[in-house]
């Protein structure tokens, strides 16, 4: 059984999260006519890389984004995978994915865990903790953010928890395009699973974004890319997939964990 994804890789109006949740709700509404099961926003869709004005615009406790997320995934049967937003909490503020199931319901939430300092977010945001898994319908997915990709050894913790399908939200910049394509099909080969990957398009005070969303088959091949553009990009996946190729190359059975402890031990007193 396949199921119909929709990336929506949208021009973020900086600092605006009244904008932004009109021009989303739009897009929704248009990747729902083109029949998506699960439609995904980009990293920090509310409010961009508006840092310096946290304390003003973040998302008290995410619940704007979660009643935002609910209510269409309700209204139009469809799972949301609904980027992350800027969640204030009482330690801080955080970068943090919600998801959405087709009643409503909120089923995942996951804060980003490792902060790109080249785009200034230790000074203005808390790490994360916890792992990022859900589950859509029996489907074992993950959501990691943006630079969380840089780290193999995170992804694979995803995997080795079950996920088949990786839901991943960034606004990465046009300079590292290469990088953003090159390491999203080395976590999608490494781990044998799909890679829905979600960029932002246009641009803000400081930085061009990159768009190119993409979705990978667990094979390592690009089933749909986007352009630098504005836009939906759909494509459908096939979970079957996923349990097809890790018999074909059993990679996690092959895997040598007491072997990597071993050497974790030598190196640190190397």
């Amino acid at each position: 059984m396949t199921i119909r994804i929709a990336c929506l890789q949208l021009d973020i109006a900086f600092g605006d999260p009244n904008e932004n949740e009109r021009r989303a709700e739009s897009a929704i509404e248009s990747a729902v006519k083109d029949g998506a099961n699960i439609i995904v926003l980009p990293e920090l869709w509310t409010t961009g890389y508006d840092l310096t004005r946290l304390d003003e615009i973040a998302d008290e406790g995410a619940e704007r984004a979660k009643a935002f997320a609910s209510r269409l995934a309700q209204a139009h049967s469809i799972h949301l995978v609904a980027g992350s937003v800027a969640k204030k909490t009482t330690t801080g503020v955080t970068n943090t994915m919600i998801v959405a199931d087709r009643n409503g319901q909120i089923v995942g939430e996951y804060s980003k865990l490792h902060l790109f300092q080249l785009m200034d977010e230790h000074l203005y945001l808390q790490p994360g903790s916890s792992l990022g898994l859900f589950s859509l319908d029996g489907l074992s997915c993950a959501g990691v953010i943006c630079y969380d990709i840089r780290f193999p050894e995170w992804i694979r913790a995803h995997a080795l928890a079950g996920a088949e399908v990786l839901f991943v939200v960034a606004e990465w910049p046009l300079p590292r395009l290469h990088h953003w394509r090159t390491l999203l099909m080395a976590r999608a080969i490494e781990n044998q699973c799909y890679v829905v990957a979600c960029n932002r398009a246009g641009r803000d005070p400081n930085n061009v974004f990159a768009g190119h969303s993409l979705v990978i088959d667990p094979w390592g091949e690009v089933i749909a890319e986007a352009d630098e553009k504005p836009g939906i990009l759909s494509a459908d996946i096939d979970p079957a997939l996923v349990a097809d190729v890790r018999a074909r190359i059993p990679v996690f059975a092959d895997r040598r964990p007491r072997d990597y402890e071993t050497a974790k031990k030598f190196f640190k007193t190397y």
